[in-house]
């Protein structure tokens, strides 16, 4: 267990808050720099989320500012610490990475501020980023451990064979997984990720997140993949992985997910391939049988774009008290309201707030960060606490949590 932070440190990192409010963007490109020069430890990062416009370095930046101004009250900081802890595991990181980290950051920390970057402050800046580490060690320790000690659970890589391909619209295609040791696969809980691990002909190794688009069954994963024009994954994905293609798969994590047992009616509201996690909530809501009324919002472009439109519909209709209303953002010539899609137009606040039971429902939410940005904000100001909005976006949190 970490000691508690000196008073002289909180002191003094708190005291380093305007300098990060001014520099901490190129402290963290520095801080990456130096990382990078390291193949291993630059594996282990997304780096479509890098560069001068990615969005890491700018999340980064946002939670180290975070940090700085909480640390005197951590406890504000506990969603975050879990979500980083999650995707930590996801990465299969581990404890020995932890110094290359210390090493960079304080190394940018003095390359950037230069004398104002005293022996005082980096001392501070060692002691607290330690103390903020091991708190993050200890749960990703644990994460591991109920990891591999779960039914048909793992630790690192595992060979998954890609059984089924399935078209679902013109952009998004799901592949069904089954590991090729033949054994079980833990039971995620709906709305996790897989992380993958994708070594690609002519390119340096990378890994994506891509969230289970089905519920638990014990025997294989489903994940529905968006065909990203500059997306190196998904492009490899949708041209080049066949039935038979063997992906190497971490196991299931992430903190956004369907709670266990719902007591209050559930709203599950997608923006695009923003549906692959709330299919799986779907699924399992209706497999588990809830007694309490489900409602299923999904808003995508037109007929063409609009992924497991008929699968969504024979699962609701299975369920006990199940509503689904479809938006068709431009609906295209020959798209007829009520057999193809609801409603024309996007998602408004106003409709989404008149339309569902904001007195009383939890909200499960994942799209773009624009859809995700004007639901959560209105959801907020109709009262909606925020112990009842769930939300998942892909890539680094950044601006979003404003909302």
């Amino acid at each position: 267990m970490s000691q508690p932070l000196s008073g002289q440190t909180i002191a003094l990192v708190k005291a380093t808050v305007p300098a990060l409010e001014a520099h901490g963007l190129e402290i963290v490109h520095e801080m990456y720099s130096r990382m990078f020069q390291d193949p291993e430890i630059r594996d282990l990062f997304n780096q479509s989320h890098h560069g001068d416009a990615g969005s890491q370095p700018r999340a980064l930046t946002g939670a180290i500012l975070a940090y700085a101004s909480n640390i005197d009250n951590l406890a504000a900081l506990a969603p975050a610490v879990e979500r980083i802890a999650q995707k930590h595991v996801g990465l299969q990181i581990l404890p020995e990475h932890y110094p290359h980290v210390a090493n960079a950051l304080l190394g940018a920390i003095k390359a950037v501020l230069g004398d104002a970057a005293t022996d005082e402050i980096l001392e501070a800046w060692g002691e607290a980023y330690w103390f903020l580490a091991n708190i993050l060690i200890a749960r990703e320790t644990r994460i591991y451990g109920e990891q591999k000690d779960a039914t048909g659970g793992w630790n690192g890589w595992r060979d998954f064979k890609v059984e089924e391909v399935i078209p679902e619209s013109s952009v998004i295609k799901s592949f069904v997984l089954r590991p090729v040791d033949g054994g079980p696969v833990m039971e995620h809980r709906p709305g996790q990720y897989l992380t993958f691990w994708f070594e690609i002909p002519g390119n340096p190794a990378i890994k994506r997140n891509y969230s289970i688009s089905a519920a638990p069954n014990g025997e294989t994963y489903r994940i529905s993949v968006k065909r990203e024009s500059h997306g190196l994954a998904s492009r490899w994905l949708h041209d080049e992985a066949g039935p038979g293609t063997v992906l190497k798969v971490a196991a299931p994590a992430g903190e956004f997910y369907l709670e266990e047992a719902a007591v209050r009616p559930v709203v599950l509201l997608s923006g695009g391939v923003g549906l692959t996690p709330m299919v799986a909530m779907l699924e399992a809501l209706v497999e588990d049988g809830a007694e309490v009324p489900v409602h299923y919002i999904h808003g995508t472009h037109d007929r063409k774009t609009h992924a497991m439109r008929d699968h969504v519909l024979e699962v609701a209709a299975r369920g006990k008290d199940v509503s689904v209303t479809n938006f068709h953002q431009t609906p295209l010539d020959g798209e007829t309201a009520g057999r193809d899609y609801d409603m024309a137009g996007i998602i408004t606040d106003d409709w989404l707030v008149s339309n569902t039971p904001v007195g009383k429902a939890d909200y499960y939410i994942c799209g773009p960060r624009p859809f995700l940005r004007h639901a959560v904000t209105a959801l907020a100001q109709a009262g909606v606490p925020s112990s009842r909005i769930h939300y998942e976006f892909f890539g680094p949190a950044d601006e979003l949590l404003a909302a």
